[in-house]
């Protein structure tokens, strides 16, 4: 056999193989969603972004909620039927605002039971999904997150402060349109959080107070708001997190690093102990 045809047999290998392994990957999560369905008798819908390698050169790509997503979950919930329960599982760093307004207002329309299930974190635009559902299930140790906007890299809040705090005539143009757009912003978000939280039979004094406390940047964007902060604000707060749900988190790896970071014996200590005696 020429070299060349080495060569190209080797190429079509390591071309196949990514994208059979994403294949068998793709299967198993439809055969776990199929499983919760089957047990929880629901319509389950995922919003998972991580960083995976969806190609041959396997470069990671960075997820959050865009039009996309929203797009294909209205689709979703539309092909539910108004008795069926919907379970939402989330693990979102956030997203659009645009996008994540469209979701929940869609997951509030739905006549049926709507759950969503954090294993991990759903920050900003992911909590305002969580809000929005009929109950909220964590994990012992996942967080939502604030859902102060941000305009670019710098949270709505900071620039209006900066405009508060200067003198008017020492802020450029440019500083006070961010500043007029920053004052929308809360504003609209705001409102947003308010009228979902009315939605949820939340009283309106309870559900402004919440509302305020999510979007008034009183912490940095990625401060995790813990389930018993949650609860101490008078959310609804469940922690029996179904064990399909941790199994289908494992079907989306991150993208694979040379030396892991993490390395554990991925087996409970009280089952191996049962298994030496």
């Amino acid at each position: 056999m020429q070299f060349s045809n080495v060569f190209w047999l080797i190429f079509i290998i390591f071309a196949l193989v990514p994208t059979i392994k994403q294949w068998r990957i793709a299967s198993l999560r439809f055969r776990m969603l199929e499983k919760i369905e089957k047990s929880r008798k629901s319509r389950a819908i995922t919003l998972i972004h991580r960083q995976e390698s969806f190609n041959l050169l396997g470069i990671p790509i960075t997820r959050y909620i865009n039009i996309e997503d929203s797009e294909e979950i209205l689709r979703a919930i539309r092909f539910t039927p108004d008795e069926v329960p919907i379970d939402l599982i989330l693990h979102t760093p956030g997203g659009l605002v645009l996008a994540a307004e469209q979701i929940a207002l869609a997951i509030l329309k739905h006549p049926g039971k709507v759950t969503v299930f954090v294993p991990h974190y759903a920050m900003s635009g992911g909590t305002l999904l969580a809000l929005a559902a009929d109950q909220i299930v964590l994990d012992q140790n996942a967080v939502l997150g604030p859902i102060d906007p941000q305009l670019g890299t710098y949270p709505a809040v900071s620039i209006l402060k900066v405009v508060e705090k200067k003198d008017i005539n020492e802020v450029d143009d440019k500083t006070l349109i961010w500043a007029d757009v920053a004052q929308k912003a809360m504003r609209q978000v705001k409102s947003s959080v308010s009228y979902i939280l009315k939605s949820r039979n939340i009283p309106e004094e309870k559900a402004e107070e919440l509302a305020q406390i999510f979007t008034e940047g009183r912490w940095t964007h990625d401060y995790p708001i813990t389930g018993e902060e949650l609860e101490a604000m008078g959310l609804d707060i469940s922690y029996e997190m179904p064990r399909e749900v941790y199994a289908l988190m494992e079907l989306y790896p991150q993208f694979p690093r040379r030396r892991p970071s993490v390395q554990y014996i991925p087996v409970p200590y009280q089952k191996r102990g049962e298994e030496n005696e």
